[in-house]
């Protein structure tokens, strides 16, 4: 294989990589925690969009209940988001021979 065509490879590598980030930011997760009583949306780069809370945690002595939700909730959202990435480079480098466990972009 010459430098050339490898070149042309990585740039065209590098394009997808850049296209699939972009489809991945845009996409949308939502997790749940108190068998949905708390539900959070977030973007592909984590940013918390929406948080719906169950009328009956709205109650001063469920606070701290409502708080660890939250955090579950979050937390639930970004693993789906996390699990959507590696999917999708998995997908996208599955022909190139890489090593496990090879991390790209560089």
């Amino acid at each position: 294989m010459n430098l050339q065509k490898m070149m042309k490879q990585a740039q065209e590598m590098q394009s997808k990589i850049a296209d699939m980030q972009a489809k991945l930011e845009a996409q949308e997760n939502e997790g749940a925690s108190g068998g949905g009583m708390v539900r959070v949306k977030i973007n592909g780069k984590n940013v918390m969009l929406k948080v719906s809370i169950d009328d009956s945690l709205m109650k001063p002595e469920e606070k701290e209940v409502l708080e660890d939700l939250l955090v579950a909730a979050y937390n639930d959202a970004r693993g789906k988001a996390d699990a959507a990435t590696s999917d999708k480079m998995s997908q996208m480098t599955s022909g190139l021979g890489l090593p496990p466990g090879f991390k790209l972009p560089f």
